[in-house]
């Protein structure tokens, strides 16, 4: 099976021309020569971003994902490509109604009209696993309601598939394989995309992070439970603009600075604060409300994938933050090898000189002016030389990470990415160390204080009786102990005196035999 569906991978590539792509180095111009010689009949006219596009559709929803996120990073791949990703974001061809209907009717157990007052037949958004149309339930409020796409579970199960044996194979073949932990990170990522194939699980991620921003910094919509099946969840109606129309929202009037200043706070926000965040944040899943009191707020859709970060990675993450802000790239390399992301016995010199050359030239830079594509090929390289161990729980968090940087460049190019996140970074490790570290902890502890204060008299009263006994039992046991020591000594003395008791004796029973044993010998001779 695996093996059909690699044949599949080369024929869509070579069906689309991608072979352009792969086999443009000079080195392999004679091979991509011999390739449109047999398949003559290809039709090129297409752009290359065009060809590209319509290959990851073709090839199904983990292939474009991988679009998804190329599309956000306009500094390592063409224009003419970038652009043509972005449609893999929100306009995946959409499957036909018929099909949507026998979903729901399915998932209810109830025709379509017994469900919804309204239900809009063409698709708002249509992506990789589900797509998205607004409705009317019976009493009338407007909601959007979000469907799998028919037998979905089965594709993705055999891509996963597929990706896990190249990270076998990878593992296995390439000295890199022990330290990137590629199988860990296929199966991390397996571990997402298998959540966002039941949409409760989805509906349940939308209220916690709901709950996370009851401020209102980022609206979420709120989830309709009674109408939410594993195959169809049942959400509030949002409406907005979609981020990446950047001109349409300066004509009504968003302040897009602020807004790319705000999408900064908000990331770190949920992933210091909260540990727990978007971790699909492409374009396609952003919208900005243009109208009313919460006019120039982010709105969040799509809540399939999300990140979770335990408080070591949370404490790790902030600490290398703040060093890089603060140019202290010795506690960079001490923070490395303390998390356990590099060997125990790693040069720490070594380590802040390689860190501080990679980072150092970046600084007080706009965006614009940074190539983070040759910035991670140098992280990349200093990570093979001093044997960086890959965290698979962070993967996710670095993909993020990529779309938060990609959206702020397009919103704003002039944007100091650290000095915006620096102020924040700061507070949270105050909150984390100081004194409102010590004050949130004992308001969470109080509850448990004020359920065990009544039994406290009791509780100290039988801690004390514990310890008087052990006290008293310590001297016992130590002293059978070591009459047992002493008992095994004199047993094993007592096993060599007996010995020595039975060779005298024997001795002793020789002298005396000694003489009638000689007259007997004499007698008889």
């Amino acid at each position: 099976m695996r093996f059909f569906r690699l044949i599949y991978i080369i024929f869509i590539a070579l069906r689309f021309s991608l072979d352009d792509l792969i086999l443009s180095h000079t080195k392999l111009k004679p091979l991509q020569f011999v390739i449109n010689g047999l398949l003559f009949w290809r039709n090129k006219k297409r752009p290359r971003g065009e060809r590209l596009r319509l290959a990851l559709e073709a090839l199904g929803p983990i292939f474009v994902k991988f679009g998804q996120i190329l599309s956000t990073r306009r500094d390592l791949i063409p224009l003419d490509i970038a652009d043509e990703l972005a449609k893999l974001q929100d306009q995946v061809p959409p499957v036909a109604f018929s099909e949507v209907e026998s979903t729901i009717n399915a998932a209810y157990a109830l025709p379509l009209p017994d469900v919804f007052l309204s239900f809009d037949e063409t698709a708002v958004a249509s992506a990789s696993v589900a797509q998205v149309h607004f409705a009317h339930l019976l009493d009338g409020t407007p909601v959007a309601v979000k469907v799998l796409r028919p037998n979905i579970d089965k594709v993705i199960g055999r891509d996963l598939v597929l990706l896990d044996t190249a990270a076998w194979l990878l593992q296995a073949l390439s000295a890199e394989g022990k330290r990137l932990k590629p199988r860990e990170v296929v199966a991390e990522f397996a571990e997402h995309t298998q959540s966002e194939l039941d949409l409760t699980l989805e509906a349940a991620n939308c209220t916690r992070l709901s709950g996370n921003f009851k401020d209102k910094r980022l609206l979420v919509p709120d989830v309709y439970w009674d109408w939410c099946r594993k195959e169809v969840m049942v959400m509030q109606r949002m409406n907005g603009t979609p981020i990446s129309k950047i001109d349409v929202l300066r004509a009504k009037g968003i302040n897009i600075e602020k807004l790319a200043h705000d999408g900064v706070e908000i990331f770190f926000t949920q992933v210091f604060r909260d540990g727990f965040f978007h971790a699909d944040m492409h374009p396609g899943n952003i919208q900005v409300a243009d109208d009313g009191p919460d006019k120039g707020k982010y709105i969040a859709l799509d809540f399939g994938i999300m990140g979770t970060l335990t408080d070591n990675d949370k404490y790790y993450l902030a600490r290398n933050f703040l060093a890089f802000f603060n140019r202290d790239y010795r506690d960079v390399a001490v923070a490395h090898i303390e998390s356990g992301w590099v060997p125990k016995d790693t040069n720490v010199e070594a380590l802040e000189a390689a860190v501080r050359a990679i980072c150092e030239p970046i600084f007080n830079k706009p965006l614009k002016d940074i190539s983070f594509g040759r910035t991670l090929l140098s992280l990349f390289q200093m990570s093979r030389k001093f044997g960086v161990i890959i965290q698979p729980q962070l993967v996710m968090l670095q993909k993020t990470l990529l779309n938060i940087e990609g959206l702020g460049r397009d919103l704003d190019p002039n944007i100091d990415l650290w000095q915006t996140a620096k102020p924040f970074l700061k507070r949270w490790m105050s909150e984390q160390l100081g004194w409102r570290s010590v004050l949130k902890n004992f308001k969470k502890e109080l509850p448990h204080i004020a359920k065990d204060l009544p039994q406290m008299p009791r509780l100290v009263h039988h801690f004390l009786t514990q310890q008087t006994n052990a006290e008293q039992q310590v001297p016992l046991r130590e002293i059978i102990e070591t009459l047992i020591k002493t008992q095994e000594k004199q047993a094993h003395w007592q096993k060599w005196l007996t010995l020595a008791v039975l060779v005298l004796i024997a001795l002793q029973l020789f002298v005396l035999v000694k003489p009638w044993l000689w007259e007997m010998f004499s007698t008889a001779n």
